[in-house]
This record gives structure tokens, sequence and C-alpha cells, in this order.
């Protein structure tokens, strides 16, 4: 799909969450196989990220789940979303993550509340899906592993690059060797919400609020772009940052940065990431010694010497967000395949917390 950066904040929430095909095998999930009319209850802790409402349809639309309970500290906030999607508003969480009919557990606070909804629904060994990042910095990060080497919980964040049938053929292809020795690789995500006030909104307004959010618009898209790197590309060593409020809006936090990362294998990747992105094209580009993929803002290709052009058929899409929960709760998921998304998603917060302290140092930050 051709990235459009000049769409509307509607338009952005209409198609944040498009659904991803479920995954053809069963290998190892929380239920096992699940009856084709078994119907799995789902509680909603907070809804203050921007996704929630496009979470709450898809919980609304589909016939094997619902939103059992929708549970929010902003009690007005968390009413009228229960109020519009017939779900039931809870105020006590203990009762709700105490509840035994509740499958499974949405997380759409603010990123710096992720921490203590974690810590208590992760002792009760039902799946976690919790938005990106799973938290901001690197001390509350030893909290979580120490509670999922406890429980074993099933947990993923609110990733959705790497999934998609496209990426899922870029992969394919990554792994056959089709690019060679690959050296560097580039990857932009960003949009013009500083410009065009997508978080004027006060249910949303806490992504400008560094408390709240824990950064800006860097640390909304950027986690997205490290999570992809990682996932394709194996482990980060150190990165240098410069990330920055370029806008003049939502002056209390960045609204874009840059930055370069070193892998453990020798890749350099370059990440652009932000609010500030008036046009042009986002996605992916990878460079090897026998190809190089591109996107030319509607399709990849790769080519290179001694090659011809090729585009990159999409092949089958895996479960990401609340159908990632569900296929979770289906035994859709290999175990091994949550396993790494996991380890990207943790990594990530290490990655993001030193291109931060590379801002501020501006040198060469270690990702520890």
């Amino acid at each position: 799909m051709k990235e459009e950066h000049g769409v509307s904040r509607r338009r952005f929430l209409r198609t944040a969450s498009a659904a991803a095909a479920s995954a053809p095998f069963v290998l190892h999930g929380v239920k096992g196989a699940a009856a084709d009319d078994e119907v799995f209850n789902i509680a909603m802790l907070s809804t203050a990220h921007i996704h929630t409402r496009s979470f709450m349809i898809n919980l609304a639309q589909q016939p094997d789940r619902r939103a059992i309970y929708v549970w929010d500290d902003n009690e007005e906030r968390g009413q009228r979303y229960a109020g519009q999607f017939d779900s039931q508003f809870e105020p006590d969480l203990d009762a709700i993550v105490e509840d035994p009919d509740v499958d499974g557990f949405v997380i759409c606070s603010e990123n710096t509340r992720h921490l203590p909804l974690l810590e208590k629904t992760l002792p009760t060994g039902k799946p976690v899906f919790c938005e990106k990042p799973l938290v901001t910095n690197t001390e509350e990060l030893a909290v979580v592993e120490e509670l999922l080497g406890e429980y074993g919980t099933t947990l993923f964040a609110g990733y959705f690059q790497p999934f998609s049938g496209r990426m899922q053929a870029i992969k394919e292809l990554i792994d056959q060797g089709a690019f060679g020795n690959i050296t560097r690789v580039r990857y932009r995500e960003a949009h013009p919400a500083a410009y065009q006030g997508w978080f004027d909104d006060p249910d949303v307004a806490w992504f400008t609020d560094p408390e709240l959010a824990g950064g800006g618009g860097f640390m909304d898209l950027g986690t997205h772009a490290i999570h992809l790197l990682l996932s394709f590309f194996g482990s980060a060593e150190e990165i240098v940052a410069s990330i920055r409020n370029e806008s003049g809006n939502y002056t209390d936090v960045d609204d874009f940065g840059m930055a370069q990362v070193k892998l453990n294998n020798g890749i350099l990747g370059s990440i652009e990431a932000g609010w500030t992105q008036t046009a042009g094209i986002s996605g992916l580009e990878i460079t090897g010694s026998e190809r190089t993929l591109w996107f030319d803002g509607s399709r990849y290709y790769h080519d290179g010497p001694g090659h011809s052009e090729e585009m990159v058929e999409g092949v089958d899409s895996v479960p990401d967000r609340v159908d990632r929960l569900i296929a979770v709760l289906r035994g859709e998921i290999p175990q091994e395949e949550l396993d790494a998304d996991l380890a990207a998603s943790i990594e990530a917060v290490r990655v993001m917390e030193a291109a931060y302290n590379s801002t501020e140092s501006g040198q060469w930050e270690s990702v520890r």
C-alpha cells in the first residue's frame, strides 16, 4: 500500500489496525486448538492509546472475541468507550484481573503506565498484548523480565510492520540469502502528526507529555523501525542518534529523530522516525553484495548486477495486535516465533534508551 503522509487523523485511526490473516499452523499456544464457535473474553485495560478505537472495533465485529471489560483510570473516557462498544466498564482493576472468565488482556494505557498493568496481568499467566513500547526505560524493563522469568506468560507488543505479507516475503528473501552479504539497511517510519494536530484531542494529548509518553515522535514511531530491524537483521551493538523537535509544535517532546545502529553482525542500520514527514516515501531499503531492495511508494523491488529487476510478491501475513492475541489463545503461533518477537520487543527498549542517551551525549552509546 502506498504510504500517504497527507492523511487525516480520522483516516489514520480507521486504518491503523488492518487485520492480518491467521497463520496456517498450530504448534504451541496457551489454550491449544480452540473450537470454531469459541468466544474469547478480552479485558481492555485503559483506553488512552490512539489505537484503542480500532482495537475495540476489532473485538466488537468478530464473532470469536469480545471486550468483556473496559478499565480505565480516567473513568469518563473508559465509560465512554465501554458504552460505545457494549462492554462493561469496571473501575476495580483487581476484580478484572482475578475474573476467571477473562481469557486475555489488552493494555492501551499511556506508555509510562504500562508497567503497573504488566505487574498486575503477567502473574495471571494469561496472554497479554501491550501497546508499544513495552516500557520506556531499562529499569522498568528489568522488572518485566523478572516477571516473565517467574510466570512464563505470553507477552507481545503492538508492533505490526514485520508481520504483513509483503514484509514476510522480504524476510524470506533475507533468509534465502538473496541479497548476498547485507552491509546496510534503512527504514523510515514517519507521518505528519505534529503539523496536523493529531494530539490536540484530550484523549491522546498525553503523547506530547514526556511524563506520560516517555519521549515524543521518535519514541512513538522509532520503536517500530527499531523492532523491525532487530526482527529481520539481528541484535544491536551501539547507536548514535539526533532527536529533536523541528515543527515548533508540541514542544515539550521531540517530534523527529535520525539514528545509525551498528548491529552485532556488522550491518549498519539507519532510522528516520517521527511526526514531521509531510510527504515522501517511508519503508525499508536493504543493500547487499548481490542485490538491493527498495520501495517506490507502492511496491517493493530488488535488483543488482547480473540480476533482473523483480517485484516482491506478498505471501501469507502473520496475525498482529488483537488478531495476534486471539491467534495465541487458539494456539496458532509457534512458541519460537513468540519468543523471537518478544526478544526484539525487549531489546527495542534498550536501543531506544541508548538513542536518547546518545542525543544527550553526542556520542555512540552501547546497547546494554
